[in-house]
């Protein structure tokens, strides 16, 4: 990535809770007395001798029918362009006034603008912000030129600045339970030192499940691992309500309506742990709701695949207004890193979602608070199977005439692997308005599919579904297939900037760690039984009504299930030393 997130070197007051950086200022409409506002200004991409930049200015005080938003640069800086908002500039002063479409801004109300610019030498971050004319107010704010301040990103004692991918040059957290069960497996030796996803399910594992380690006991065992170099610290936050609306194994604790419990009893707790200055030296990595937002598109309404539930979490809202909570509160602590979930090509691969998709995610990076800006990247193929990298067939090629697309596999995908769909996805994304310079992760910790099963070669070209079937990696029965897959293989291993757009291959999913139950099985997790999970089941609409393909025995998610562990090292690819 090339997204720097700067903070504000202003002597100015600021405020708690405020998305990204934010300062306190004086804003005052026609008629009304001066009333408090915040401001956002964040420089995102940076090259070195041009920059973009992107603004949010939210109105504390009385409604206001118009505004303009004005600063000037101690350096060269010169806007060359924008968006969402008219900007000019005289000398190093810039005037930023509202569209027609964004000039009432209520009590509470946010607009949002962009911009590019050019200079030389340092890109100096403005130091005094006007609002409709009021300067901020710089009484009792905090010195940028007192080495001592907190919140002065250059004090060598407090946070690092966001670095443009958090992987580069870093150690990952192993976390030492999903450690302990891998050693403790025949083989397991080989792989038990690998980083593992640290999975926030359910409100009870902010403090420990059972005598289990705690939020607070995973980042201080981060610390003692950090060492002098840099270390990122994977969690999963993973409790919305209505979790999983079509998928009854990851069912969870909160009801489709329990939004403000989800909020007071799991983000923010999370949010004041991650934000204790003790564990300012991390990089913490947060992947946001897996498997939510892409259900409001392939699974609802009158599409042969919708689900109740799911026309429920679109109704109500709350997986959009969930994910941008999450996002603006936990965007708020300088060392996080949010990585929204963006499912998988055979989920979202196909045209009448991918766009749909990508609209959804940005519904919610600007939900709640929330502003693109809160959003470093994206991570797909979380706790699924999709190989990362078809190499016997590709989108383009055809057999007799025939295209790849019309394959029963491909059934008119875009995509046939993972890497593609991760690298064209994150051109959709930035299409949509998301920075330019965002990453991707792609979860390889089951996607490997080797062993004696994995074709050498390309399959014969008598017919366009011999060609794919026999020379695909990914064994599955069908794409739709996603509990405990009989035959996959650990994936590549984790490892920083493997390819163009991506920040990391990571390990998400710990391997070995159940999917779903096989039968039903009484929990106090909220966890249903999927018949997805059951191996003699044959299928649904959501899979092409095929067999499940799952292994048998398995308990409910998130338990160990060695059986599966074993699978995976068998058939790994690279193969296991």
């Amino acid at each position: 990535m090339t997204r720097t997130r700067t903070a504000m070197l202003a002597a100015l007051t600021l405020v708690a809770g405020a998305s990204g950086t934010a300062l306190a200022a004086q804003s005052a409409s026609a008629g009304a007395a001066a009333a408090a506002c915040t401001v956002d200004y964040q420089v995102q991409n940076d090259w070195g001798s041009g920059f973009t930049a992107a603004v949010t200015v939210t109105n504390n005080g009385a409604a206001t029918s118009s505004w303009s938003l004005g600063w000037t640069y101690a350096g060269s800086q010169k806007v060359t362009s924008g968006w969402n908002a008219k900007i000019s500039q005289s000398g190093a002063a810039v005037t930023v006034t509202n569209e027609s479409y964004n000039g009432t801004l209520s009590t509470g109300g946010s607009a949002s603008f962009g911009f590019q610019g050019t200079y030389s030498g340092s890109n100096a971050i403005p130091a005094t912000f006007t609002l409709n004319g009021v300067t901020c107010n710089t009484d009792g704010g905090t010195d940028p030129t007192d080495p001592t301040d907190p919140t002065d990103p250059t004090d060598p004692t407090g946070p690092s600045a966001r670095v443009d991918n958090p992987y580069d040059g870093a150690k990952v957290y192993v976390n030492p339970e999903w450690s302990a069960n891998a050693a403790a497996e025949p083989g397991g030796d080989r792989i038990a030192n690998e980083p593992t996803g640290v999975w926030l399910d359910r409100t009870a594992a902010i403090e420990g499940v059972n005598g289990g380690m705690s939020l607070r006991d995973h980042l201080d065992a981060a610390l003692e691992q950090k060492g002098s170099g840099e270390m990122v610290v994977q969690l999963v936050i993973y409790n919305l309500p209505g979790r999983d609306c079509s998928a009854l194994a990851s069912n969870g604790e909160l009801g489709p309506t329990e939004i403000d419990r989800y909020k007071t009893e799991y983000i923010d707790p999370i949010k004041e742990i991650l934000g204790d200055s003790k564990y300012s030296s991390l990089r913490i990595v947060t992947t946001v709701e897996i498997d939510s937002l892409p259900n409001l598109v392939t699974n609802t309404g009158s599409r042969p695949t919708a689900v109740p539930a799911c026309d429920t979490m679109k109704a109500n809202g709350n997986y959009v207004k969930g994910v941008g909570y999450a996002l603006a509160q936990l965007g708020d602590v300088p060392n996080v890193y949010n990585y929204i979930d963006a499912g998988h090509h055979g989920w979202i691969g196909w045209d009448d979602n991918f766009g749909a998709s990508a609209d959804v995610i940005k519904q919610a990076a600007t939900a709640e608070g929330a502003t693109i800006g809160d959003v470093h990247g994206f991570i797909t193929n979380t706790a699924n199977y999709s190989a990362l990298k078809e190499e016997n067939f590709g989108i383009d090629d055809s057999v007799n005439g025939t295209s790849v697309r019309q394959s029963k596999w491909v059934d008119w995908n875009r995509y046939v692997d993972e890497l593609s769909f991760a690298q064209a996805f994150r051109n959709e994304l930035v299409s949509k308005g998301f920075d330019s310079g965002i990453g991707m992760l792609i979860d390889t910790s089951r996607n490997g599919w080797g062993g004696s099963a994995r074709p050498a070669g390309p399959g014969p070209q008598t017919s366009v579904d011999a060609y794919v079937d026999g020379g695909r990696f990914d064994r599955r029965i069908h794409p739709g297939n996603w509990c405990n897959q009989s035959g996959a293989g650990l994936g590549e291993r984790p490892q920083a900037s493997p390819a163009a757009g991506i920040d990391a291959y990571v390990w998400m999913k710990p391997p070995g760690e159940s999917d779903g139950a096989s039968e039903a099985i009484d929990n106090d997790e909220g966890k249903g039984f999927d018949r997805m999970c059951d191996p003699t089941y044959e299928g649904n609409v959501r899979n092409g009504n095929s067999p499940s393909g799952a292994l048998p025995n398995a308990p409910i998610s998130g338990k160990w299930f060695s059986a599966q562990f074993q699978e995976l090292m068998k058939n790994a690819y690279p193969p296991l030393s």
